[in-house]
């Protein structure tokens, strides 16, 4: 940051937002409270936003944001309004007061693009993607058709909507298959399907979280992981060591209980036991999908490796999870960029990039 008037460095000011409307909401919170412990208090004046499930912004209590057993956490709405009196969902005055923002907001109604728009309309750096690649990234249908388009593999898929008649071409997707939210994560709502008759109840439950959802073919293989991080000034983004994820016996994959539970017994290993080649290939393939989305600041892609050792993109996670056991900051401490080194990079870069048309 620029020294102020009297030479004496002015502390960045940063506002992490968190919570937010959708079924990611606990897994914000929880991502928020990492950060905000990994912050430099003597380089960052930091003020924590959370937004309830109801819309309302917040002055939160950072103590809140912590996973005590297996209860997750929330934004309270009891917080002190931070918004215009009289409006509790209108936009509060500090974001016009701030450096840059860190949207710590997962799901829709905050990494879809809808947050980053607000940003760039209010002309306030943030951290991550834009609006076109946060809701590309988002939309797993329209994510797949452009990483097709840019010559990546994903697996095949049908959507399905709400309220219309189950898609012919589902069949021809074979058994099992996964059904799945076409704007969601975490896993949430997503079901593996093995017999015909439940695909009905599997689309019903996607549905809850998104009138629009995706079936997809089962693939067998391993589920690897990688880091994409933007340049150090400017300069081309870098692919982490990837990871590959190894879920406990009798999990059918790997869901919210493998993701986030303490007690799930999912492991990992950062570098998965693969070739150099392979590996290599999946650093090269998940800078190559992080461009094909024009994503910005971080990403992780996750990915298939099939069995005859095809490499199938899975997802792109334009504000992937920064909890204690996500695997975006583990997969970078693995590859040298430790946690707090690992916030203030993103930080860096998003007030170096600005706002606006890029």
């Amino acid at each position: 940051m620029s020294p102020d008037s009297g030479g004496a460095a002015r502390r960045i000011r940063v506002a992490v937002i968190f919570g937010g409307r959708s079924s990611e909401h606990a897994i914000s919170c929880i991502t928020a409270g990492s950060v905000l412990g990994a912050l430099d208090p003597d380089r960052y004046d930091v003020i924590p936003i959370g937004i309830t499930m109801e819309g309302r912004w917040v002055a939160s209590d950072v103590r809140a944001l912590q996973m005590r057993g297996r209860e997750l956490p929330a934004v309270s709405p009891a917080g002190a309004s931070v918004a215009i009196p009289g409006d509790p969902t209108a936009l509060p005055a500090e974001l016009g007061r701030v450096d840059v923002v860190f949207p710590l907001l997962h799901g829709p109604y905050g990494e879809d693009g809808t947050l980053q728009g607000l940003l760039e309309l209010a002309g306030v750096p943030y951290v991550g993607s834009g609006v076109f690649a946060s809701a590309a990234a988002m939309d797993k249908h329209h994510m797949k058709r452009l990483l097709m388009q840019a010559g990546l593999a994903v697996a095949p898929y049908v959507v399905a909507r709400a309220g219309q008649p189950i898609p012919a071409g589902i069949a021809d997707l074979g058994l099992p298959v996964f059904v799945k939210p076409a704007r969601g994560g975490s896993s949430i709502g997503i079901s593996k399907v093995e017999r015909r008759e439940d695909l009905e109840a599997a689309l019903d439950a996607a549905h809850e979280h998104d009138p629009k959802a995706l079936v997809e073919a089962a693939v067998a293989g391993r589920e690897v992981e990688c880091g994409v991080l933007a340049g150090v000034d400017g300069g081309p983004p870098e692919a982490s060591l990837p990871a590959e994820i190894r879920v406990a016996p009798g999990a059918q994959f790997y869901d919210f209980e493998a993701k986030y539970m303490p007690d799930s017994g999912t492991e990992f290993d950062i570098p998965p036991k693969l070739p150099d080649e392979v590996i290599k290939g999946v650093r090269a393939a998940a800078i190559d999908a992080f461009g094909a989305l024009d994503c910005e600041g971080l990403a992780r892609v996750d990915f298939f490796l099939t069995d005859d050792d095809r490499l199938l993109v899975n997802e792109v996670n334009t504000m992937p999870g920064f909890t204690p056991v996500s695997m975006f900051p583990q997969m970078w401490a693995a590859t040298g960029v430790d946690y707090p080194t690992l916030v203030s990079r993103l930080i860096d870069d998003a007030i170096r990039r600005g706002t606006g048309l890029r």
